[in-house]
């Protein structure tokens, strides 16, 4: 029955005429319906086809009330229960979208009640709210078709059900009649030769450019008073006081991206990465500005030199040819390495040895090696300096300081460097 409704109120739908339709705020409505009542699996009823009659009241267009009443007499699944029948009573509020047009969609919520078996002595009663769509379809102005489905939740039992139903949608009474217009008499308007709209005779700015947002007094706006008119302002909203350029944004001195309102150092050399305050990095915080520090990726605790580089202590210790031990003479130079490697004990140390250009290249690598590790035992023995934090390296003859082509420039080749931070 239901399916040859919905047929019918599909063929309608198409050959209706157009006619003057919609909601009529201030009328009443009667709405007659068949549908069906789909019962949740627990409650071991069959889906049945139900009737049911809403009588509702237009407040507005959009907002209606509408008190329904279904009945449904529902067969039982099994033995484990008994037909029944179940009625529903509720009060919705609907709200109908383009009440003005033929077809009306709508969405609405209510509550109510819901009674199983409402004759017998073992009635079920339970509180229910409900929500759900629905759309009507205009004939003319006064009957509709209505189509429309429901979610019942049943309280306290956690019960869903599922009400679907069409039917007729029938306006009656006397509308509500819309306000009769009032004519004003209106009065000649004032002139206004820039079209800001301020009359000319209050226009202090009389020639302001079409467009131009304009205070009472019909002058270009300047909302945070620097000056620069709103028109014109790229940074409308600086704080008082605060000097601007004529964009009206901030005065940046040292152009690093801070103005000068909030640089804390206003005169940052030109290119220096900065932080939000407008002074210098220093990333690895060594104390050395990024656009100085040519190693600016030095370990804390590090010792440093003025470019951000760690300490390099070049020691006075020479060894003579073909030879890696140390001289007497010489300990005062490797106390002198263990007071730097004592000063910065987060510092990694490498003791570096070096040769000058006599003999063959390949053995005096293994000589430069041999150097440094003479130093080391010295510092380990001597100083009790641990030996994890020293790391002997040879360089040969790679690196040498002086010129090998004289005497004195061999000497001072073959050497022993400590550096007490990083490289």
């Amino acid at each position: 029955m239901l399916k040859k409704l919905l047929i019918l109120c599909a063929l309608a739908a198409c050959w209706a005429a157009p006619a003057a339709a919609g909601i009529m705020p201030g009328s009443f409505s009667l709405s007659p319906m068949v549908g069906g009542h789909v019962f949740e699996g627990n409650q071991s009823l069959e889906n049945s086809l139900l009737g049911g009659i809403g009588l509702g009241y237009n407040l507005t267009e959009h907002a209606a009330l509408e008190a329904v009443f279904t009945q449904t007499n529902a067969d039982a699944e099994d033995a484990s229960t008994s037909d029944s029948k179940v009625r529903t009573y509720r009060l919705d509020a609907l709200y109908h979208f383009t009440p003005e047009n033929t077809l009306v969609p709508y969405l609405a919520i209510g509550f109510g009640g819901i009674d199983t078996n409402p004759d017998d002595s073992d009635i079920e009663r339970h509180f229910m709210a409900n929500y759900g769509v629905g759309i009507k379809y205009f004939l003319d102005q006064w009957v509709a078709l209505r189509a429309d489905v429901r979610h019942l939740l049943n309280f306290p039992e956690p019960d869903n059900n599922l009400l679907y139903s069409a039917g007729l949608y029938i306006q009656f009474g006397t509308p509500a009649a819309a306000p009769a217009a009032v004519m004003i008499p209106t009065a000649p308007e004032p002139l206004d030769s820039d079209g800001d709209g301020v009359a000319d005779e209050r226009d202090q700015c009389p020639d302001t450019t079409t467009g131009t947002p304009v205070d009472v007094n019909g002058c270009p706006l300047d909302t945070d008073g620097d000056g620069v008119v709103d028109s014109l302002d790229s940074c409308p909203d600086t704080p008082q006081g605060t000097e601007v350029d004529s964009s009206g944004c901030g005065l940046d001195s040292d152009g690093d991206g801070v103005a000068d309102l909030h640089d804390s150092c206003p005169e940052t050399p030109k290119g220096a990465p900065v932080d939000d305050s407008g002074c210098p990095l220093d990333s690895d915080a060594d104390g050395v500005f990024d656009y100085l520090d040519q190693c600016p990726a030095t370990p804390k605790a590090v010792s440093i030199d003025a470019l951000g580089c760690p300490t390099t202590l070049k020691l006075q210790i020479n060894f003579g040819l073909d030879s890696n031990q140390i001289a007497e003479q010489y300990l005062s130079e490797i106390a002198k390495a263990a007071q730097c490697i004592n000063e910065y004990p987060g510092n990694l140390v490498y003791i570096d040895g070096h040769t000058d250009n006599q003999g063959p290249t390949d053995y005096n690598q293994t000589l430069s090696e041999r150097r440094a590790a003479a130093v080391v035992k010295a510092l380990i023995e001597k100083f009790a300096i641990p030996a994890e934090r020293l790391n002997a390296r040879g360089f040969g003859e790679s690196q040498p300081v002086a010129d090998n082509a004289i005497k004195a420039g061999r000497l001072a080749n073959r050497r022993v460097e400590v550096a007490c931070g990083a490289k």
